[in-house]
């Protein structure tokens, strides 16, 4: 079988779209910042957000089971043998940085006029968004002294810790200030991509991503000033099935000024706008030991995540037993891509689709474990049982699925809501299933909301998931991790590396972080599950 090279930068941590100027990119120069309109900024800004979350962690996906490499290339060493180094995954750091320096402007302009109070509100709880990636992924980071280049060349690099509270009481300002202010304030409109407008989405946005700081600093901190100012912002409700954070400003199947309007999801891992699969879709397949697991527990989303392979089968479109992946680091047996599974109807469901950029499901699956553990009130089981359906019908399951073998292409028929819902109750409802049957045990339950919110998360965050496995230890991965003999490690890295534009330009900060180890100098939070 020949094998082929494939250079495309979505095969490392940054994805295709963070580097390609769509329609509404708004990159700057930290010391020149371009000259715009709160509405263009916000409007930027969140679909910035948006492409980084659905595009950028990649490799975190493979490393959580989900995808691997195709067998149609030359093996990836930094993928599957873990040789990495600070000029590596050098992108998400820039990324996230050039980002949040729109994000700060749009802050400062807006505070200087009350009827911006809204634009303020979002830049604060979107900045916290952003910052969050940085300090899970890099530890300690740029933060107090960040956004001052004409007065500071070398910032400092603040405590990941520091951080993490000062981004809640940045949360608490933001929904307070909508409370005092946004009502007088002029509304963001359409120039607000992801909620539209609508304040109290952004209030529910803050709200379960302080959830997720607090659920994070727990697991090592339990009496931490996070938790305890939960009770604070409570009455706000947090997402859910009903309301979820996920942009998408008018995204199609065309171009614009030689530009891709594409839902950044769909434009990495999908088709272009011929209708000829990307380099993602191409590249990356289905990981057997996920189909697996999901086949163990007769869960309906193993059609949602992968299509059937082209090679073998009835070709029906709808039998689960012709899905089939590689295993991650097999250089003998890997097979190529007409014998596995490409990304699936579930998570690629049109051009147009959503960027998820912090689900509904998700947020339930954070408030259940919250109850198990006495955080805020609420049924526990409940709340598990709609985050599971939540992802159920996000994905569409049920769907039904035909192969026409004159096109060579899979039409998708999507399940209602009311389907997808209905086949989630028969999936939960199962007699013993471990990490699907709702358990007896405080253990056994947060084991199963966690093991349930990575069945959830697949794709649009590959980046949470990996996360929260440095935190919990689940789920249980296989050890070694990647069988490629040439891996220099069993074990994926709990953290990355500082860029090498840092080391560069901003060496004595870096210095002062000590030698980093990406398999064992965790972040802060984390529990070093391996």
């Amino acid at each position: 079988m020949k094998k082929y090279i494939l250079i495309i930068v979505v095969f490392f941590t940054a994805g295709i779209s963070a580097c390609k100027k769509d329609f509404l990119s708004l990159e700057v120069n930290p010391n020149q910042p371009s000259s715009t309109t709160p509405q263009l900024t916000l409007a930027a800004a969140e679909a910035a957000t948006a492409a980084t979350v659905n595009t950028s962690y990649s490799a975190n996906g493979v490393w959580m089971g989900y995808w691997t490499p195709s067998g149609n290339f030359v093996p990836s060493t930094t993928i599957q043998q873990f040789n990495i180094t600070n000029g590596t995954f050098t992108g998400v750091w820039t990324i996230l940085y050039q980002n949040l320096t729109n994000l700060n402007n749009l802050q400062v302009i807006a505070a200087k006029d009350p009827s911006l109070a809204n634009y303020q509100a979002i830049a604060m709880i979107l900045k916290a968004y952003n910052f969050q990636q940085l300090v899970d992924q890099f530890g300690n980071v740029p933060y107090t002294e960040a956004f001052q280049p004409s007065t500071i060349l070398f910032p400092k690099y603040d405590k990941g810790i520091d951080i993490y509270h000062d981004l809640g009481k940045q949360l608490d300002a933001a929904i307070a200030l909508i409370n005092s202010k946004g009502g007088a304030a002029a509304s963001p409109g359409n120039s607000d991509i992801i909620f539209g407008g609508n304040m109290t989405g952004w209030k529910k946005f803050a709200n379960s991503l302080k959830l997720r700081l607090a659920i994070r600093m727990s697991t090592k901190f339990s009496n931490d000033e996070l938790i305890s100012d939960l009770a604070s912002t409570a009455s706000e409700g947090y997402l859910d099935e009903t309301i979820q954070a996920a942009a998408n400003p008018g995204y199609a199947n065309a171009l614009a000024n030689g530009a891709s309007q594409q839902s950044p999801f769909w434009l990495v891992y999908g088709n272009d706008t011929n209708g000829n699969p990307t380099g993602g879709n191409v590249f990356w397949r289905a990981n057997q030991f996920f189909i697996n697991l999901l086949r163990s527990n007769n869960d309906p989303r193993l059609q949602q995540d992968y299509y059937e392979t082209l090679a073998v089968g009835s070709k029906t479109g709808d039998d689960p037993s012709v899905i089939q992946g590689n295993v991650f680091g097999d250089t003998k047996t890997t097979l190529a891509n007409p014998n596995t599974s490409s990304i699936g109807p579930g998570l690629l469901q049109s051009p147009s689709q959503d960027a998820v950029i912090f689900s509904g499901a998700e947020s339930l699956f954070l408030q259940a474990e919250a109850v198990v553990d006495g955080k805020i009130p609420g049924d526990a089981q409940a709340l598990y049982q709609r985050g599971i359906t939540a992802s159920f019908v996000a994905l569409r399951a049920g769907s039904t699925i035909a192969y026409s073998s004159a096109s060579g292409t899979f039409a998708v028929t999507p399940a209602s809501p009311a389907q997808s819902a209905a086949l989630a109750v028969t999936y939960y409802s199962q007699d013993n299933v471990a990490n699907v049957t709702w358990p007896g045990t405080v253990q056994a339950q947060k084991e199963a909301i966690i093991y349930q919110k990575w069945f959830a998360l697949i794709g649009y965050n590959n980046l949470e998931p990996y996360l929260e496995y440095q935190r919990t230890g689940f789920p249980i991965l296989p050890k070694p991790l990647s069988i490629d003999p040439g891996r220099v490690s069993d074990v994926a890295p709990i953290r990355q590396f500082y860029p090498i534009t840092e080391v560069t330009t901003n060496p004595v900060a870096v210095q002062k972080e000590g030698t980093i180890d990406i398999f064992n100098t965790t972040i802060f939070w984390a529990t070093k599950p391996n």
